[in-house]
């Protein structure tokens, strides 16, 4: 499916702190408007900057300037159903998804974009949390990048051991009984960033870095989204479970993740990188969920890391 460009969309770069030069764009995927932002900057190649689930492009602002800092150009995107792309449901807080397939029909349409947008090649990929999911299956797919750097990739749900068996059932069941469009457990319309406090939080352990991000969602409410459906809980397991049973991809790969993740099932990356010929697994101490919106010390390693990682699979 070919995404043409819709128009130009709003960006909020105040709240993104972003570089200057964005260019923000609609396309219709389909019957769907997802929104792209990009940054045609630096020479050295263009990074697709994939995000996680309730993500928005203006919380990847600085992120951006990172990259451009260090000699990239950059596009990113809000998936279908978050930051201001269309939403499935007429809940708009709530993610929903039928199947990750819909997601790789956002992921060719931001790469289709990248081309007519004149920016500039070899392509290198960063992706987080749901991103890394999307990403990995894009990697499978034959997705047209050199390398690759994840943060907290989504390469399992995190839940109990017993649980799994359940939640398989339920969410098979969803659909046929009428619940596929109910909030999954422990979850609710709720954005989390304006749901807890800063202490005890599963994102960040840097303060800066979680008002920077708190700010976003509260000053734009159209960017807030809650928990997900038990649909999408479904989809996403089923996707985790079936690229398990795949190989590793070829592309070259670096790995952060943090030893105080609590998020994403640490097992699940322990594994993947375990088995990836010529991938890399960098822990990160204490760092939390978000390697992106930790303090400067770890950003820069992360950063400077996957740069590195690009800059020697250029060829």
């Amino acid at each position: 499916m070919i995404a043409a460009p819709f128009n130009a969309a709003p960006f909020y770069a105040d709240l993104a702190e972003a570089p200057d030069g964005a260019e923000a764009v609609w396309l219709k995927v389909g019957s769907v408007r997802v929104r792209v932002a990009s940054w045609k900057a630096g020479d050295k190649g263009t990074v697709l900057l994939l995000p996680g689930r309730t993500e928005c492009v203006e919380k990847y602002g600085r992120a951006a300037g990172d990259l451009i800092a260090r000699g990239y150009s950059v596009i990113t995107i809000d998936w279908r159903g978050q930051g201001l792309a269309d939403r499935a449901l007429p809940d708009r807080h709530m993610g929903h998804v039928d199947d990750f397939a819909e997601y790789q029909e956002d992921l060719d349409a931001m790469l289709a974009e990248a081309g007519r947008a004149g920016l500039p090649k070899p392509y290198y990929l960063m992706a987080h949390s749901m991103g890394g999911c999307i990403g990995l299956r894009g990697l499978l797919r034959g997705l047209p990048v050199k390398a690759a750097a994840f943060s907290a990739p989504m390469w399992g749900i995190s839940m109990a051991a017993w649980l799994r068996p359940v939640a398989s059932v339920v969410t098979a069941l969803a659909r046929p009984l009428g619940f596929a469009h109910r909030y999954a457990p422990s979850t609710s319309c709720e954005t989390y960033l304006l749901q807890v406090p800063f202490e005890g939080n599963v994102l960040t352990t840097d303060r800066e870095m979680w008002d920077y991000m708190r700010a976003q969602v509260r000053e734009v409410p159209d960017l807030q989204l809650g928990g997900p459906s038990i649909a999408w809980l479904g989809a996403a397991l089923r996707e985790c479970a079936a690229m398990a049973r795949m190989p590793a991809p070829k592309v070259p790969t670096i790995c952060a993740l943090g030893t105080a993740e609590k998020v994403v099932d640490v097992a699940s990356v322990h594994l993947r990188m375990a088995s990836w010929a010529n991938g890399q697994l960098d822990l990160h101490p204490g760092a939390e969920h978000e390697i992106m919106m930790e303090g400067p010390a770890t950003r820069k390693r992360f950063f400077d890391r996957a740069a590195a990682l690009f800059e020697a699979n250029r060829g």
